[in-house]
């Protein structure tokens, strides 16, 4: 069976009403310190490990001088003037640990130029690979920061977007209430569609996949979540670089540890997955066998495989052994009252349903603690900040109110963000993190309790594996001394 190695394909929009920069973006992912003109200030990310290589790709029609990190981001912080500009696309992209580095480098080099660059961006490609100095397991990835806005022939900067004048049947200009002409804004490039995205992320898959194959590796990716691929499992939670640099340092977070049971909680899932399908299977094949008039049940067939096995065995400890285990196997049986094929049936299909149910209940529960924290998240934030924006109010002048909200910028913008979140989440309900925190605790001692519940699923699973296997051996070992029998039949005949 073809293993799953680890996918995670990101896409993000660097975006001033953020409080965003494209400069500290870039001097961020680039490990540099880097001037803004826009801002004024210097970001310095040169004491910041891991980043390992970096380099900027340029379309043949934009001027060379774009190569210098500082000159592009600056030129794109001065191209987009509105307070609210959106200034480049970020994408955060997981290499393999199956590669080398080497071979990664040159995947994603050659990924950004041919999904990127050839469709007229400017790609600044970094590679990161943090230091794992406690013996974790590697998290080798690229940063790309491209632009959004495309380059003209003449090397200046093109429209995001262009102005489409709607008209009517004779072709004359449509005029709006205000009497100007209706226009349509229309996008100039199509990197901001979902199909594009979608586009982008399966070619990472195939690059990637292609590269297994050729070094002989069994592992694939898959760029489909979990629900697309038929696959019934857990998601996991996006983790974030803090938290990824907290747990680095051997400090748990909640992210971190709902993250681990969710992928032991998955390991369990697929492993009772296969078991259950492996043992429908078997029964499919072994139902017209045990159907059959005068054919023995069960339990005949496991005493006959255990006497078999016994008179095998020399040593009373080992004849002793054998009997106790049949002893245990006829008396699972006898409890559950699994004589039949059909009674056996029954208890898979059971042990399914009761399967189904709790894989669904765990669902259920991880994605309500992943809201839970989104809204303490946002709480924390919104208490932290609303002193900023209280103090904004109490300004009665104009000209302090503009010269505070221009100093507290990015804090307001931040606190009028998670506002409108919880206000949307909450609608009209009061912000309680204390009762959020009760509800997300009980949330995770009840799925602490529900995963024990596999336990007695997997005991009862592999009992039945047990019969499976030695019934199976009884039956092939009777098939060729059947087969003599009816041999010498026809020949009597």
């Amino acid at each position: 069976m073809t293993e799953i190695a680890l996918y995670h394909f990101c896409v993000k929009q660097i975006k001033r009403s953020a409080g965003q920069s494209a400069i500290a973006a870039a001097a961020y992912r680039a490990g540099e310190k880097l001037y803004s003109d826009y801002y004024g200030e210097y970001s310095d990310y040169t004491r910041k490990g891991g980043v390992i290589y970096s380099e900027i790709f340029l379309p043949d029609h934009a001027p060379s001088e774009y190569q210098d990190r500082a000159t592009l981001w600056n030129t794109v912080e001065h191209a987009e003037r509105h307070k609210k500009a959106q200034l480049a696309y970020s994408f955060d992209i997981a290499l393999q640990n199956e590669l080398t580095m080497e071979e990664n480098i040159e995947l994603a080099r050659e990924f950004v130029q041919q999904h990127f660059v050839s469709k007229g961006m400017i790609a600044d490609l970094a590679v990161h690979q943090p230091d794992k100095g406690d013996g974790g397991i590697p998290n080798p990835h690229f940063h790309v920061l491209t632009t959004m806005r495309p380059i003209n022939p003449d090397g200046t900067w093109g429209q995001k977007q262009k102005r489409e004048y709607v008209v009517d049947a004779n072709g004359d200009t449509v005029l709006d209430s205000t009497g100007k002409p209706k226009f349509n804004a229309v996008a100039t490039t199509d990197w901001h569609t979902p199909e594009t995205l979608e586009a982008w992320r399966k070619a990472w898959c195939e690059m990637v996949n292609e590269a297994f194959e050729q070094n002989g590796i069994t592992e694939r990716i898959d760029h489909r979540s979990y629900e697309r691929q038929g696959l019934d499992l857990i998601p996991t939670i996006h983790e974030g670089p803090t938290v990824r640099q907290m747990e680095a340092k051997g400090i748990k977070t909640d992210k971190g540890e709902l993250n681990r049971w969710i992928k032991a909680t998955n390991r369990l899932i697929c492993d009772v997955t296969k078991k259950i399908k492996s043992l429908f299977s078997w029964l499919a094949e072994v139902r017209e066998e045990l159907s059959k008039p005068q054919s023995p049940n069960l339990v005949d067939l496991l005493t006959d495989y255990y006497v078999k096995r016994s008179s095998g065995t020399y040593s009373q400890k080992g004849k002793v052994g054998n009997l106790k285990r049949m002893t245990e196997v006829i008396n699972y049986l006898r409890d559950n009252q699994l004589l039949t094929v059909e009674e056996l049936q029954s208890r898979l299909s059971a042990l399914d349903a009761s399967f189904d149910t709790l894989k669904g209940s765990m669902k259920a529960k991880s994605k309500r603690m992943e809201q839970l924290r989104e809204l303490i998240r946002s709480a924390e934030i919104y208490h932290r900040l609303k002193p900023i924006h209280d103090e904004l109010n109490s300004f009665k002048w104009k000209k302090q109110r503009k010269k505070y909200k221009s100093s507290h910028d990015s804090e307001l913008r931040q606190f009028y963000a998670v506002r409108r979140m919880l206000s949307e989440e909450l609608k009209g309900e009061p912000v309680n993190v204390k009762a959020w925190q009760r509800e997300y605790d009980d949330f995770r001692a009840e799925y602490t309790r529900l995963r024990a519940q596999y336990n007695p699923l997997k005991e009862d699973l592999a009992k039945l594996r047990q019969v499976q296997y030695q019934v199976s051996r009884v039956i092939n070992e009777r098939e060729p001394e059947q087969q003599i029998q009816r041999n010498k039949t026809i020949e009597g005949r």
